[in-house]
């Protein structure tokens, strides 16, 4: 299994025993910055194509090996420009999001689909019940753990980064970025109300709770009453280190902006990381 995009960087390696997972291919998250102390907490879902030799390549075409349905290209990019720019932790999963979605419960037929818009996915046709629950062991519950301990030790919000495609089932998508909320829409309106810059932001686009996706967001964030919001941004704006930046600062300015004003209104999640932070602590 090729390291995912964020081998380069440096992270505290989270490690997990595994069947799937050979030994030069775990652990199957990471935790990038794991001393950062800024406002939030980064967690990148979807951030690595990398698909375990065991599982021979799911059987996908060769075409569809780095399409987005593997992964969500240019969203740990993205999730570590933040990072930097905010000092904050970020957990990352190391394994596509078709071996098994770390933003999907196991109940979901979407954490381990045979089918990703028109991409079908051979390795994951007719699974048995030990195959699923390895999956869900040796992907899934690392990364909960890994992004549970660090919210456990770090007072700030929750957010999650995604990328999505330009086109759907052939149709073009006009979003460019979509800041995304489950039951609780505070931060996500915020920023909506702070947003400035050439990038465009919708709130609840092109996907929303309805669509199942801040399964996250319910699991770490709403059921803490931390602050969150889901980040989602047309892949094609993140394509090189010059939008991924641009990208970046936009949401950065109306996180920080819009942090800032819950905090004035002690609205929970908003205190300093650091304050909330054990010292000499870190994921």
């Amino acid at each position: 299994m090729t390291p995912g995009p964020g081998a380069g960087f440096s992270a505290a390696m989270v490690g997990n025993d595994s069947q799937i997972l050979a030994p030069g291919e775990r652990p199957a998250v990471e935790v990038i910055h794991p001393g950062g102390t800024g406002p939030v907490v980064l967690s990148c879902e979807h951030a690595s194509a990398a698909i375990p030799a065991a599982l021979d390549g799911l059987g996908l075409a060769e075409a569809d090996r780095l399409s987005h349905a593997v992964w969500d290209p240019g969203a740990l990019a993205l999730a570590v420009a933040i990072s930097e720019r905010m000092g904050a932790p970020l957990v990352a999963s190391r394994v596509s999001r078709l071996v098994y979605d770390c933003n999907r419960p196991p109940s979901s037929p979407g954490a381990m689909p045979e089918r990703s818009e028109v991409v079908e996915v051979p390795g994951n046709v007719g699974l048995n019940d030990e195959q699923r629950a390895a999956r869900v062991c040796e992907i899934y519950r690392p990364f909960q753990a890994a992004l549970s301990g660090v919210l456990d030790r770090h007072g700030g919000a929750l957010v999650t980064v995604h990328s999505f495609t330009p086109l759907w089932h052939g149709e073009p998508r006009a979003t460019e970025i979509g800041l995304l909320h489950d039951s609780d829409d505070r931060l996500a309106l915020a920023m909506m109300d702070n947003w400035t810059g050439p990038l465009k932001a919708e709130l609840n686009a092109p996907y929303s709770a309805t669509d199942g996706v801040t399964h996250t967001l319910r699991e770490h964030a709403v059921s803490r009453g931390r602050l969150n919001v889901m980040i989602e941004v047309r892949n094609d704006l993140l394509a090189d280190a010059e939008k991924v930046s641009l990208a970046a600062e936009q949401l950065c300015g109306a996180l920080s902006l819009s942090l800032a004003a819950l905090a004035t209104e002690g609205e929970e999640g908003c205190a300093p990381a650091s304050a909330a932070l054990p010292t000499g602590e870190g994921a």
